[in-house]
């Protein structure tokens, strides 16, 4: 199961009580006043991590509170701060106050820390409530509450590339050639249930980008058809899209048609989504008896599609090569 949406209440820690004390000692009965004051109470701070891969951590344990500060001592002591409550999220998490329906928060570069609440202030100990005119104050003041909140969680899969086609058309097998994840595959629909995401490395080994796969869509997934939106909203943040196509149409499908109705659907459930950048690419080419449905294919596009076969391993090279030098001419065209 991938949970990718959840609530979270969050509470950040109280400040510490300031202290009512007077310096007694040997020869000094009658000391003045030495309360000090109390620690400051944890924040909640929420953390980028690429380790976390959904937010299954948050599914069976909701509530989280940030520590305590302590109170004040004698001696003009200051209480210990409580300790900040820092919980990691996955990258492309997105925070939204149940309350009022704001964002307050997005987690997008690994490393990256929100301070989401803030812990509540200690308190003062009559020690700082001594003046000329109040010699022995007895004041003192109550640790102040942290900063609670209930939160709604999405988690939006960010990965350079997203992988998109039909049930079938071997995107799990692709990311699984191309990256080091091992995502489920079979020669049936629907195997993979849930967005996976590998890392994929250029020849020097030096360099990485991240490769989304997609679940299937179907025909409808624009209006929520099956989880149309729930598999959709993960496309969002992709620089660009992998349209991964079936030319062998092995379960019958129509290769041309089913490259009309993605981008059909891509365009219905958002204009910016289908505006993306795009490298069509034929699998299943090994299965091929002759190169007439590639031809026939190609006649719709301004630029011949790549060809491939997760099977025999053909092509594969030349798209890991040209993933990277697509990306590096949107860098280069975004400044």
């Amino acid at each position: 199961m991938f949970y990718d949406a959840l609530t979270v209440d969050l509470t950040a820690g109280k400040g510490g009580d300031g202290c009512l004390s007077f310096r007694r000692e040997k020869y000094i009965p009658k000391g003045g006043p030495d309360g000090g004051n109390g620690g400051d109470g944890g924040s909640i701070i929420i953390e980028c991590n690429e380790n976390e891969g959904d937010l299954r951590r948050y599914h069976f344990d909701s509530i989280w509170k940030a520590e305590t500060g302590n109170t004040g001592a004698g001696r003009n002591k200051t209480g210990r701060c409580g300790k900040d409550l820092v919980l990691p999220f996955p990258p492309g998490s997105i925070f939204r106050s149940v309350e009022t329906g704001e964002v307050v928060a997005e987690l997008t570069q690994h490393g990256q820390r929100v301070v989401l609440l803030n812990g509540g202030k200690g308190g003062k100990g009559n020690l700082t409530f001594k003046s000329s005119t109040n010699q022995a104050p007895r004041k003192t003041t109550p640790g102040t509450l942290g900063e609670a909140g209930r939160f709604a969680v999405e988690l939006k899969v960010i990965a350079e590339v997203g992988l998109v086609g039909f049930p079938n058309a071997g995107k799990s097998s692709l990311l699984g050639c191309l990256t080091s994840a091992h995502p489920k595959t079979g020669a049936y629909p629907f195997t993979t249930k849930d967005p996976s995401v590998g890392f994929m490395s250029d020849e020097s080994g030096y360099r990485r980008l991240r490769i989304a796969d997609i679940p299937g869509l179907i025909e409808g997934a624009s209006e929520n058809r099956g989880l149309g939106h729930r598999f959709l909203k993960h496309v969002e943040r992709c620089k660009m899209l992998v349209i991964l196509i079936d030319i062998a149409a092995v379960d019958g499908r129509d290769p041309n048609k089913d490259h009309a109705q993605l981008l059909k659907e891509l365009k219905l459930y958002s204009k910016e989504l289908v505006g993306k950048p795009q490298l069509v690419v034929l699998n299943k080419v090994d299965l091929l008896d002759s190169r007439a449905p590639v031809t026939r294919f190609n006649r719709r596009l301004d630029e011949p599609a790549l060809e491939i076969s997760c099977c025999t391993g053909q092509g594969l090279k030349e798209l890991s090569a040209r993933l990277f030098l697509e990306l590096d001419r949107l860098s280069a065209l975004n400044g």
